[in-house]
């Protein structure tokens, strides 16, 4: 089953989408919603909606991301983007070992997430935009403190992720031993519906799917991936995440990058922040995975940059009042 959503008379429809038909849900029904006990609920939904002969068809709606999600954490999974994204610290440099041992993550921020044919804004002041290319898992019932084996029956379906990301804003933060934090803080782009796990299923090889994955800008295919060199699973990323803490209906959890799938990693490989060029006002960035679906985006101008004055220092503060 695929379920999307879209906008109509300026509120959020959604339905389930079966070839070009969308059969619409009631007004007010949030698939976040409908997530409570994945699958019999999207069941549930599914039929409902067929019942009601409320439909649309795909080509004439303004699709906008399927869900608001409650929390978006993103792993980083892919040995190869890993490597790659190593070699800014030098052409000798590796990835840690630790990356091994626990599926890092971290949180991205849910209010930032756009649809998958929304124009997005270069954040102020950036001059190193980039893309990521990932699919993520959303989870459709609640679990804490999860097995993989336990997990994987918590996620409802996937979706196609991609993780904006201001390389400048982020490079400076992360040498400061924060992780990506105001860098991945301005959009993220979910879409273009969810495809229940069910249907992904065929596609899965040696416990991965075996998912090709591009993205191109400007219709100039820029980098490609299979989803099966995932070194970890997403029942393994659900499960880490659900250590000592909840994951709910509508979480999102992207898988990272995967390998090619950003221009700083191609940039750290090729050893110039020019090839490709960072992403520019009018550029097209477009996501492919097979089993899922694309998302198409434009870049447009954003904000100005409002200046924000250094932080006062406590020695400054002190001095001023000796000289008082």
């Amino acid at each position: 089953m695929r379920f999307a959503a879209w906008t109509e008379h300026d509120t959020t429809r959604v339905g389930l989408l079966d070839g070009e038909t969308l059969y619409a849900l009631p007004p007010g029904t949030g698939l976040v919603d409908l997530l409570a006990d994945a699958p019999t609920s999207l069941e549930v939904a599914a039929a409902q909606a067929r019942a009601g002969g409320d439909t649309r068809s795909l080509p004439d709606v303004a699709l906008t991301a399927p869900l608001r999600p409650p929390a978006v954490r993103d792993f980083i999974a892919f040995e190869q983007h890993i490597e790659g994204m190593a070699l800014g610290r030098g052409p000798d440099a590796t990835g840690d070992p630790g990356l091994y041992e626990i599926p890092v993550f971290y949180f991205s921020n849910p209010n930032g997430v756009v649809g998958p044919h929304d124009d997005v804004p270069v954040p102020p002041g950036c001059e190193l935009f980039d893309f990521e290319l990932e699919v993520a898992a959303v989870i459709g019932r609640a679990g804490r403190d999860l097995t993989p084996e336990q997990a994987r029956e918590h996620i409802a379906g996937y979706l196609v992720f991609n993780d904006w990301s201001a390389r400048d804003t982020q490079l400076a933060e992360m040498a400061l031993g924060f992780g990506p934090v105001k860098g991945k803080d301005s959009a993220t782009t979910l879409g273009p519906w969810l495809v229940t796990a069910d249907e992904l299923e065929p596609h899965r090889r040696d416990d991965r799917f075996d998912l090709r994955m591009t993205v191109s800008v400007n219709d100039v295919e820029i980098g490609s991936d299979t989803l099966a060199n995932m070194a970890w699973r997403f029942e393994d990323l659900v499960a880490y995440a659900s250590r000592g803490a909840w994951v709910r209906p509508g979480d999102v959890l992207g898988s990272g990058t995967c390998g090619n799938g950003c221009l700083m990693e191609l940039w750290n490989r090729r050893g110039s922040r020019n090839d490709p060029p960072p992403l520019a006002i009018g550029d097209v960035v477009e996501m492919a995975v097979q089993g899922i679906g694309t998302i198409r985006n434009r870049v447009v101008a954003g904000a100005d940059l409002r200046p924000i004055p250094p932080a006062r220092r406590a020695s400054d503060v002190r001095a001023g009042s000796s000289a008082g």
